[in-house]
């Protein structure tokens, strides 16, 4: 750790968590680049045009998995490094899809979301590992400020490359993907490994020089104890840790909680929005997709703009509030367009853009942010890489239903009718927040992990501040 001295901390937390910008900007890219290749190609099937959009989620759900599992064995930062290098391929080779190969093209996505899966489980939990228990939710926020920063600069790329001719602005706009994964990747390698993965492997003293790069010199003692007694009782039942321990007494609430909370963000719809805007606006308006690529940037800057007030606040106010309002009010967004719609004979199309642009303010501070906050705060260190896949699996199949299932959905009945039944999720979230999650704001990791007994009472301890 001799050559990481000078590292400064905010290096530190900047690049751990760039790792965001990867898949921030995969998922904006398709928003632009869509319309153009769907003219390209002629394509016209929306349930092609689905896998095309949601390869990505498809891989990633398999890449958070195996790069949880990994991440216990070899590192949070090693696995960063290999998501950069495969999503540097997985770009590249986007861009150089032949004429009309679907098929070449929806695989090549996949292998992609590899990547992104994996950026999406290593991420939040080294962020969380890093973070002291005071600011951890502002500085496992930044993550989400990366993934909204990378949809945002991809919104602005697809914008100012829509005037190519149509066969090379897809491809440029997917090809450039590469730009961000190259950066990661050279920011990472000067990154130290996770203190409590340090200390898990029995590197104690590197520990400890990464742990006063980024605490106060009175508190890195007294962490490193409470880290050294957390992993010195998990090595006893490492080995007997596997995927199934994931379910046992012991971690069973805190795993629903923090996998529940992963896969309702996802089945609540927002990248119904985040990829198909351009077409929700066409269908509203009757206007070609194409000319509509100045939407994604409006939704673009209010979820950035939301991000940064959650790194505000995000210390101030306890998780399940914020989930809760965010979710009451992402849900009545929702459902007011086909209530309205019912009701007023000559409702103006647009009025559920507005609501969905509602819908993205609650989202950008609440759900979006928080959900990798707890993903990376409330599992117990024994299981917290491979609970974090999961969590991260279970995110991404939900992701990949909506980006899959969108385009067939409102092929068969309204716009409006489709959001408010993502409205009703919406709700459905906020009753699982009120019952299964515990509030884990300004406790460290290893208090958390402490209080997972598997008594109800001990649960409802959690939940109470």
């Amino acid at each position: 750790m001799e050559k990481d001295k000078k590292i400064d901390s905010k290096f530190i937390y900047f690049f751990g968590s760039f790792g965001g910008i990867l898949f921030g900007y995969d998922i904006g890219v398709m928003t632009g680049a869509l319309p153009f290749l769907q003219s390209d190609w002629g394509l016209d099937d929306a349930a092609v045009i689905g896998w095309v959009t949601s390869g990505v989620m498809f891989g990633a759900i398999f890449g958070g998995a195996v790069a949880g599992q990994l991440s216990d064995r070899f590192g949070r930062r090693k696995m960063i490094l290999a998501a950069a290098v495969v999503f540097m391929l997985g770009s590249v080779l986007c861009g150089l899809a032949p004429e009309g190969g679907v098929t070449y093209l929806v695989i090549a996505r996949i292998f992609l979301g590899l990547a992104v899966g994996a950026a999406s489980a290593s991420v939040p939990a080294y962020m969380s590992e890093l973070a002291p228990a005071r600011l951890r939710g502002r500085l496992s926020g930044l993550n989400q400020t990366m993934i909204v920063s990378g949809m945002l600069i991809s919104y602005i790329l697809d914008f100012l490359l829509k005037d190519l001719p149509e066969a090379w602005a897809w491809r440029v706009m997917l090809a450039t993907a590469a730009v961000p994964a190259v950066i990661l990747y050279l920011g990472v390698l000067r990154l130290p490994e996770s203190p409590r993965f340090l200390v898990k492997v029995g590197k104690e003293n590197e520990a400890r020089t990464v742990l006063r790069y980024i605490r106060r010199p009175d508190e890195v003692d007294a962490e490193l104890r409470s880290i050294q007694e957390t992993a010195q009782v998990e090595k006893q039942t490492a080995g007997n840790t596997s995927l199934a321990t994931l379910f046992d007494s012991k971690y069973r609430y805190l795993v629903i909680a923090g996998v529940g909370v992963a896969a309702f963000q996802q089945l609540q719809g927002a990248n119904a929005i985040f990829y198909y805007i351009p077409l929700i606006v066409e269908k509203a308006t009757g206007n070609a997709a194409s000319s509509a690529l100045m939407w994604p940037i409006i939704q673009g800057v209010l979820l950035v703009l939301g991000s940064l007030l959650f790194l505000v606040i995000a210390d101030k106010f306890n998780r399940r509030l914020l989930l809760t309002v965010g979710g009451t009010i992402m849900g009545v967004s929702f459902l007011l367009p086909a209530i309205l719609n019912t009701v007023l004979e000559d409702a103006n199309p647009m009025m559920i853009v507005v609501f969905l642009s509602i819908y993205v303010a609650a989202y950008s501070f609440t759900w979006a942010p928080l959900t990798w906050v707890i993903v990376g705060e409330i599992f117990p260190m024994a299981i917290r890489g491979r609970a974090s896949g999961v969590a991260s699996s279970f995110n991404w199949i939900g992701s990949f239903a909506v980006g899959l299932l969108f385009p067939i959905m409102t092929a068969l009945m309204s716009q409006e009718a489709v959001f408010a039944i993502f409205g009703a999720i919406c709700i459905l979230g906020v009753v699982f927040i009120r019952t299964r999650v515990p509030e884990t704001r300004g406790r460290t990791l290893e208090d958390i992990e402490t209080k997972s007994i598997p008594t109800q009472k001990a649960f409802a301890s959690l939940e109470r501040r």
